[in-house]
């Protein structure tokens, strides 16, 4: 029988959940950008240019993935945590100072940006190696989680009054301070355990997915209807805490059962030795006949299923025709609506929307949802012995994004709402399935440097459509520091949404290049079937 994740891999993806629920520090920028901006009496274009050094520290994440081969993986969260804290601090103490210049700021957010990189790696990593068949449900399920970073951080914001002098301060100190406590907390839980159980963790899932749900549900309650229920920051934020420190309930429970099941095996090998001769035999004759079956079941499935895909790594990688379309494809998508994302302060100002926090706040909660959908899709997919291709789902994301970017061009601020959760919701799922996109197309054993490089595409992406819809918005102000009105960003909402037109033609190119290599039965899913029923049959017969 293929072997079940216990409590210790669950309460491994217990602690990537929380880990990823923080890990977005730099999703919580455009809320505090305009201030920001005006204390540093910097520009649009220089403050584009501050969300990219977020991004850019990606350039380097692929650091963390060699980083993963040589250390323990609590160690590498905690280097993430550290440049975190740094990052973040160092301008939390000195923002007031006029000593802080702004090449300082540029270096502090690239050193904070990398150290997302190194806590994500550990948590795909754990998700990969500690469940097998499931993998990519429990990639799904923790990623999904990063969507709600901006809502938990602005919650938080919220909640603590008198938190800092201005609203910039306060963001940054949270951005220090939240990572590394957390790290702190779940350290002990992130390690390699060795699948080694039998018992089907199915329930746990579902029982997760309902739990991630009632999260779902409560950040988009306090997104669009806190200002209109009269529910308060700090009771969402308890209500939120709550249904976010839920899921360790899993593995608690589930060691609960192990217990049970040992005490159970035990008694059942007392059994087995209180059989009587013949009854040894007809076991004996059971079994034989039983692993003869399966073997050759086995064989069959295995013949027809998919073919493992070729491992690829180093200077490989780049040779790839593969590897380009994806690279261009994600930029063109998931980078694109990052800088979206990144934008929605200037966005909300131009069109003079007072409540910046709540649609950076819808973005998150949607953005959750996003992440969520291939989880679900992942699961039912594993349980009828299927996979779904990773890049064919990637094109059939893009294709509702790019026609958001053109609904944008009306100024009315529901279409506004509208296209930044259609925006959010396909942006988070793009970045999830990407994660099982890379092992899916280079496979997993180069995975951490692998997809390192891939990301890439962010901060060249953030570089060159940050900018170019900087320098139109500079332009619209006509040398003020501000741009209003509708047509500040029309220009780039245009030409954002021909790019992911662009990017889902060539997603759409990869997916015919790659469909070979998804959708078919996988030989260890196939051969773990057979094997159930001999075993279950040996089962009745000793019990």
């Amino acid at each position: 029988m293929s072997s079940s994740p216990s409590s210790a891999h669950w309460l491994s993806l217990v602690g990537s959940i929380w880990l990823q629920t923080i890990n977005g520090p730099n999703a919580d920028f455009p809320v505090y950008s305009s201030q920001l901006k005006d204390l540093k009496h910097i520009s649009q274009v220089q403050l584009n240019f501050l969300a990219f050094a977020s991004d850019a520290g990606k350039f380097f994440g692929w650091f963390s993935g060699v980083a993963a081969l040589y250390l323990p993986l609590w160690l590498v969260a905690f280097v993430g945590a550290a440049f975190g804290l740094v990052g973040y601090g160092v301008q939390y103490l000195f923002l007031d100072s006029a000593g802080l210049r702004y090449w300082h700021l540029f270096l502090l957010t690239s050193l904070a940006g990398n150290g997302i990189c190194w806590i994500n790696t550990v948590c795909y990593l754990l998700c990969i190696r500690n469940f097998g068949t499931s993998s990519r449900v429990a990639v799904s399920l923790a990623t999904s989680y990063l969507g709600l970073s901006a809502k938990v951080y602005t919650s938080l914001a919220d909640s603590i009054p008198g938190l800092a002098s201005s609203k910039a301060k306060a963001y940054l100190l949270l951005n220090a301070v939240v990572p590394m406590l957390v790290t702190v907390v779940v350290a002990p839980s992130l390690r390699v355990v060795d699948l080694t159980g039998a018992a089907s963790t199915d329930a746990a899932f579902l029982v997760m997915f309902a739990i991630t749900l009632a999260t779902g549900a409560c950040a988009v309650v306090g997104s669009i209807g806190s200002t209109s229920n009269g529910l308060s920051s700090r009771e969402h934020m308890v209500s939120l805490s709550v249904l976010l420190a839920t899921p360790i309930l899993i593995p608690l429970a589930l060691r609960i059962r192990e217990s049970l099941n040992r005490i159970r095996e035990t008694k059942r090998e007392n059994r087995i030795h209180d059989l009587g001769a013949d009854d040894a035999i007809a076991v004996e004759r059971v079994v034989a006949i039983d692993i003869a079956d399966a073997g050759s079941k086995e064989e069959e499935a295995s013949s027809a299923a998919e073919k493992p895909r070729e491992e690829v790594g180093g200077l490989r990688l780049l040779r790839k025709l593969d590897f380009w379309l994806y690279f261009f494809s994600y930029m063109f998508s998931g980078t694109l609506g990052l800088v979206f994302l990144n934008n929605l302060g200037q966005i909300a100002e131009s069109r003079r929307l007072a409540q910046t926090s709540t649609l950076v706040s819808l973005s998150s909660s949607f953005g959750f949802f996003g992440r969520l959908l291939p989880s679900f899709l992942d699961y039912y997919s594993m349980k009828s012995g299927y996979s779904i291709s990773r890049t064919g789902s990637m094109a059939s994301l893009m294709a509702p994004m790019a026609g958001a970017f053109f609904l944008l061009l009306h100024p009315s601020d529901l279409f506004l709402y509208l296209s930044t959760a259609v925006i959010g919701t396909c942006t988070g799922a793009i970045t999830s399935v990407a994660v099982s996109a890379t092992s899916e197309l280079f496979g997993t054993k180069n995975f951490g440097v692998n997809h390192n490089v891939v990301v890439t595409n962010i901060p060249v992406g953030s570089l060159c459509f940050g900018y170019f819809a900087a320098y139109l918005y500079q332009r619209g102000a006509r040398g003020s520091h501000r741009c209003i009105g509708a047509a500040c960003y029309q220009e780039t909402f245009v030409v954002w949404g021909a790019t992911c037109a662009v990017g889902t033609l060539l997603c759409a190119v990869l997916y015919a290049r790659s469909r070979s290599f998804a959708g078919r039965l996988p030989a260890a899913v196939a051969g773990g079937a057979v094997r159930t029923s001999c075993l279950a049959r040996l089962a009745n017969l000793v019990s």
